[in-house]
């Protein structure tokens, strides 16, 4: 036990000279922290001898650690450009900068500058995507499924929503259409068959407590085979021939035509717009390239009944989320897909992603085995299920490293792969051009340590 006179005392320990100009508070706790354990391990016979720098090192290691940011940024080099693990999709650095004046300092988030009163935050966006999409109304809550519940329980609850059963879809983190519904309050009146749904099963089973007929993206999966479903045109009109109000949860919504012929599975909202539908919801951040929101537009006789529901206070946004989104859809408004980088990814050519790969390639010239491949990748983030499209990655291997084990270095360093076909790859749909240095620059590091 005289060990335990070895212990620095905690408020002399706090004064080492290692600790200046550092947070009194935090390295207060931490000290205390280390030499609690330290004091338990002299106890149960875990060490016979007490080391003041090390102790000291300790200290710092810990609160190094607590200071450091957990988010961090990454190189996402696994080719899957909506990627829900790193962030979904990417801000547009000089779109950013547009907004941060508005977000430093006051402004008329709630304020109407012209009648000198209280306003609305939603003015502030409806004006832009009612002239893009040509809609009656919008409104923002903070992601879709916040659009898809607050939905429900404004017009359904206690009452029945007609949902084809193969469309009661469960997506990442255990969101199910089923469960979500019946947290709202909606009765779930589910339709057809797994993989076919038929115009007559909706039709059979409108009654007196049937409200609204919903269609639900199907994200992640899809039917293929023996199988049919029936048309957001027709759940429309057949929801308008019986005073119905009619839904469609899409997900993963976009304003323009995609490239590789992906509209077949993903039509875009302005066509949906075209048939004039109750309401629509999907989400900022998936192919619209925006920011995580849920985006809600229809008639405005319904937008304002939801404005009216007490849980939108819960589900509102806030002026940096509308600033960024403002600025995404003006973007698209103008043209300039560009300054949205998940758009700019995706319709970038092969040709380019290619000279990007050799690029690289060159750089690291006689240090490792590398080759150039085409392959294919998925957009991701629930949208066009089974769809790929085309890519260029560049394989690495060294010093008779397994795949797995490559991959595990690169992701030491912030960059993430991917494996396939027993090869670890970097996939340039995703990687930015500005990260090509930095890229090259890493993996002569990961090579030479």
């Amino acid at each position: 036990m005289s060990l335990l006179k070895t212990i620095p005392k905690v408020d002399k320990f706090i004064q080492h000279k290692a600790f200046e100009g550092l947070s009194n508070k935090l390295i207060a706790s931490l000290c205390k922290e280390v030499l609690n354990a330290l004091r338990e391990n002299i106890l149960k016979y875990h060490i016979t001898s007490v080391e003041e720098e090390s102790l000291v090192q300790e200290v710092l290691q810990k609160y190094n650690t607590v200071i450091k940011p957990s988010l961090q940024t990454v190189i996402n080099a696994t080719g899957v450009i909506v990627h829900t693990n790193l962030g979904r999709s990417l801000i547009d650095e000089k779109l950013f900068n547009k907004v941060k004046n508005i977000v430093t300092h006051y402004n008329n988030l709630e304020y109407d500058l012209q009648k000198g009163k209280r306003g609305e935050r939603y003015e502030h966006i409806s004006k832009v995507i009612c002239q893009y999409l040509g809609c009656e109304d919008v409104l923002i809550v903070n992601n879709n499924a916040s659009a898809v519940f607050l939905i429900l329980n404004t017009f359904a609850k206690n009452k029945e929503v007609i949902v084809s059963r193969g469309e009661l879809v469960e997506i990442g983190g255990s969101f199910r259409v089923p469960e979500v519904m019946a947290q709202s309050g909606a009765i779930l009146k589910e339709v057809g068959a797994t993989n076919k749904t038929h115009l007559k099963d909706y039709v059979n089973n409108i009654n007196e407590n049937t409200t609204m007929l919903m269609k639900v993206h199907k994200s992640n999966y899809s039917i293929e085979g023996f199988a049919s479903e029936v048309s957001v045109e027709e759940v429309i009109k057949t929801a308008q021939e019986n005073n119905l109000i009619d839904y469609y949860d899409m997900g993963s919504g976009h304003f323009i035509d995609l490239p590789y012929n992906l509209d077949i599975e993903e039509p875009s909202v302005r066509k949906i717009m075209q048939h004039n539908p109750s309401l629509l919801s999907f989400s900022g951040d998936k192919l619209l390239g925006s920011v995580q929101a849920g985006i809600i537009v229809g008639k405005k006789k319904y937008i304002e009944q939801l404005k009216r529901n007490q849980l939108l206070r819960m589900l509102r946004v806030d002026k940096l989320t509308l600033a960024l989104l403002e600025e995404s859809i003006k973007a698209l408004l103008l043209g300039n897909i560009n300054d949205i980088p998940t758009l700019k990814m995706l319709f970038t050519s092969i040709e380019l992603l290619n000279s990007r790969a050799l690029q690289v390639q060159n750089a690291l010239e006689n240090i490792c085995e590398s080759k150039i491949i085409q392959t294919q990748t998925i957009i991701g983030g629930g949208t066009t299920p089974n769809k790929k499209i085309p890519t260029v990655a560049l394989t690495i291997g060294f010093n008779t490293l397994k795949p797995h084990q490559i991959e595990r270095l690169f992701r030491a360093k912030n960059i993430i792969g991917r494996i396939e076909e027993e090869q670890f790859l970097l996939d340039f749909r995703t990687i930015l051009e500005e990260d090509l240095e930095n890229l090259t620059k890493t993996i002569k590091e990961i090579i030479h340590a």
